[in-house]
């Protein structure tokens, strides 16, 4: 299928003015949140919540400004999602979490083990959102995400069944539905990563979806025509320019520009050493030639640390032509953490703030676009998602 038709070129946006700013921190043991100021100099904790419950992704709608959806996993409920309309002063779970449907009699059915991502869909349609789970799942919500049914074909479809392989395959912490993305010009322009089960694509709204998986290479031994050898890490849809997208992938970064079909690894530029893989990836806002990585060991055992146990933040300002080093401030050795694939993200400000959370439980953070770095909290949990949120 092909793709949307190109868009004719934009001036860069302005930033929004913000009077305040929030960090939203998932992890393995509960959720904080961090109130910043204008400048972004100080920060007030606020946690934690949910302590000792898995916390997979907090996003606050930026539709209304004040609702949080949580993505869950307790020891007695199992997975599910809270919700707060407040600023998490009180949060009320969901009255129909994310579930598969019950499969026939006599057959063997799946379970949701925990959501996984959660993404607002369109401006124009208040209080919907999607949710990606594990083993893979679509989901949808049309109240705020009180209730949760299953959305399109994809979570029975018997073709992407056999495309998601087994709970054995790939992550592991289990198989993954991730990067739902909502294009901005079109509440019917979808698209989706599955990890593993490469990226795919929807024109009418999730009825029917394409495999976009030209140019993307798989592990050496593997057919790169089948969609269940493709893992795609992180996918990030460029906010100024909605026909480029920019991918980290198991086997390099890459970008597309559309409406062509095809993925350009753009990733064989990064330094020989360091090598292009990783898990997270963040867009500038304004400028659809800048993207930023963390690249991390994805040689031989795959340890997921900092290569060498020296991190970095790596930048492109042309589309992946060139990539910087960006280290100022961050471990000059012996710092074996690495970055999740959601742990990544920046701000709307002027110049764009980024952040990122560690697998050590650090919560770093560069208010000039990673050329300085610094540490705004230590000693939490694994961190599993990092957002941000004007407010």
């Amino acid at each position: 299928m092909a793709g949307r038709k190109s868009s004719p070129a934009r001036p860069k946006q302005r930033p929004r003015a913000q009077r305040k700013l929030v960090v939203l921190v998932a992890t393995r043991k509960g959720a904080w949140l961090l109130h910043g100021d204008a400048a972004r100099n100080s920060w007030r904790v606020d946690g934690p919540h949910f302590l000792g419950h898995i916390i997979s992704h907090l996003v606050l709608d930026p539709r209304d400004g004040r609702t949080l959806l949580a993505a869950a996993k307790t020891g007695h409920l199992g997975p599910t999602v809270f919700r707060s309309t407040d600023m998490g002063r009180n949060w009320k779970e969901a009255a129909r979490p994310p579930a598969f449907a019950k499969a026939p009699q006599g057959e063997k059915g799946r379970s949701v083990d925990h959501t996984f991502w959660l993404t607002p869909a369109h401006a124009n349609e208040p209080n919907v959102w999607y949710a990606g789970t594990s083993p893979q799942g679509l989901f949808r919500s049309e109240d705020g995400g009180v209730t949760w049914s299953p959305f399109s074909s994809i979570n029975d479809d018997m073709k992407y069944r056999e495309w998601m392989g087994t709970v054995q395959d790939g992550t592991p912490d289990g198989p993954k539905m991730h990067s739902i993305i909502v294009d901005p010009r079109d509440p019917k322009h979808l698209y989706f990563g599955m990890s593993g089960g490469g990226v795919h694509e929807s024109v009418d709204g999730g009825n029917t979806w394409t495999p976009l998986l030209k140019g993307m290479e798989v592990v050496e031994g593997f057919d790169a025509s089948t969609p269940t050898f493709h893992d795609p890490h992180c996918v990030r849809m460029c906010p100024s320019n909605p026909d480029r997208l920019y991918q980290q992938n198991h086997c390099g970064i890459y970008r597309i520009d559309r409406p062509s079909t095809e993925w350009v690894r753009v990733g064989r530029s990064m330094p020989k050493r360091v090598g292009d893989v990783g898990f997270p990836m963040v867009v500038h806002p304004r400028d659809d030639n800048t993207v930023w990585v963390l690249p991390m060991n994805g040689t031989t055992v795959w340890p997921r640390t900092s290569p060498e146990g020296k991190p970095a933040v790596y930048a492109t300002r042309n589309a992946g032509k060139t990539w910087q080093r960006q280290d100022a401030g961050l471990p000059a050795s012996q710092a074996w953490w690495t970055v999740k694939r959601q742990a990544m993200t920046g701000d709307a400000q002027d110049p764009v703030g980024l952040y990122f959370g560690t697998t050590s439980g650090e919560l770093w953070m560069s208010r000039d676009e990673g050329r300085k770095w610094s540490c705004i909290a230590r000693n939490l949990p694994e961190i599993y998602a990092v957002e941000t949120a004007g407010i």
